[in-house]
């Protein structure tokens, strides 16, 4: 193995470590509420992806679509998510959040983004922008 593969190697470790440890830190920053993290994860993809089939959103969130039945009842229970009929095929729903749904996704929001602005107020000028930098290249690895 060449020293450039075990130097990527390495970088992907510490990389995939990082981003686990923040994506948990992050979702603890979310407010205390009767929401699970399966539920505000759906209600999370509906209102970044607009309205979805309960399959696609199963799909999306990974998860085997017995349980997605479940997770949009509860939804659904507390007026976050509506059905519709599907536009072009009868035996189909649409899921979209409702205007609650997206007040709750909102609050969510705005809990996490204040959280983490408050740790990057604690950082250097220098820090911040290396972050940015690291944001903008995470974005265009996600992207593929």
């Amino acid at each position: 193995m060449t020293t450039e593969r075990t130097t990527a190697d390495t970088l992907a470790k510490t990389l995939r470590d990082a981003i686990i440890r923040f994506s948990r830190r992050v979702r603890q920053a979310r407010p205390v509420g009767d929401l699970t993290f399966s539920q505000l994860s759906a209600l999370t993809s509906l209102q970044l992806a607009g309205a979805l089939t309960p399959r696609e959103l199963a799909d999306m969130e990974r998860v085997q679509p017995p349980t997605m039945t479940k997770i949009v009842g509860k939804l659904e229970e507390r007026g976050l998510v509506a059905r519709t009929p599907h536009p072009t095929d009868g035996r189909q729903v649409i899921l979209a959040p409702t205007d609650e749904g997206r007040a709750v996704y909102a609050f969510n929001e705005r809990a996490r983004n204040e959280w983490l602005a408050g740790e990057l107020d604690r950082l250097t000028p220098e820090e911040r922008e290396t972050l940015a930098q690291a944001a903008e290249i995470m974005l265009r690895v996600a992207r593929g």
